[in-house]
């Protein structure tokens, strides 16, 4: 809901269905846009988005968080995703190998928005797993989160282009993000999307 107050005028709730609350409000622009919450983890963010491709959903932007796997990334950092690996379920049940990518317009209108990295994607939180630990090794990704690689790889079935905005709300030490500056860091993405669907 907060999104949705903040960057369109007059938002209503347009969907209720799952438990996940979505508002459609007008944008800047005048066009409509929907803010839509996708629940937590890969299977919830693609049966959302195939939900979304039904009522007519053609452009889409991921605004969430991740955890850090670059020690160098600070609280509330905005990555960019370029690539994001497949260590999902969804992800390796659809076929897509081992990197999942974005649609290449979305990417390159959202590439001065912050950091363009790769990053990876799995079912469950790595801070302390072994799979943290595979993770970490040159040239790979930067940081983690749950349902990026699923969402990229359900709209390219679907026809949907899909980019990605994250939020680094977990550095490599497990400081976690305050409230107040993840607000204004999802009010950041937010803008940048809505900048990037609006035209």
């Amino acid at each position: 809901m907060m999104l949705a107050q903040e960057l369109t005028s007059d938002p209503k709730m347009s969907n209720h269905a799952r438990g996940l609350w979505g508002y459609t409000g007008i944008g800047p622009s005048g066009r409509a846009l929907t803010v839509q919450s996708t629940g937590t983890g890969a299977p919830s963010a693609a049966i959302v988005l195939e939900d979304l491709f039904d009522l007519g959903v053609r452009r889409a932007i991921r605004i969430g968080t991740c955890q850090a796997l670059d020690a160098d990334l600070e609280l509330g950092t905005l990555i960019v995703v370029e690539s994001a690996a497949a260590r999902d379920g969804v992800s390796r049940s659809l076929g897509v190998g081992d990197e999942v990518f974005p649609d290449p317009a979305l990417l390159a209108e959202l590439s001065d928005v912050g950091r363009v990295e790769k990053t990876a994607s799995s079912d469950m939180h790595v801070s302390g797993t072994t799979e943290r630990d595979g993770l970490l090794h040159p040239e790979g990704p930067v940081a983690t989160d749950l349902q990026s690689a699923a969402l990229m790889a359900i709209g390219q079935k679907l026809g949907v282009a899909v980019a990605v905005l994250l939020i680094v709300s977990e550095i490599a030490s497990e400081e976690r993000i305050s409230d107040d500056a993840l607000e204004l860091a999802a009010k950041r993405a937010g803008h940048a999307a809505l900048d990037v669907l609006s035209t």
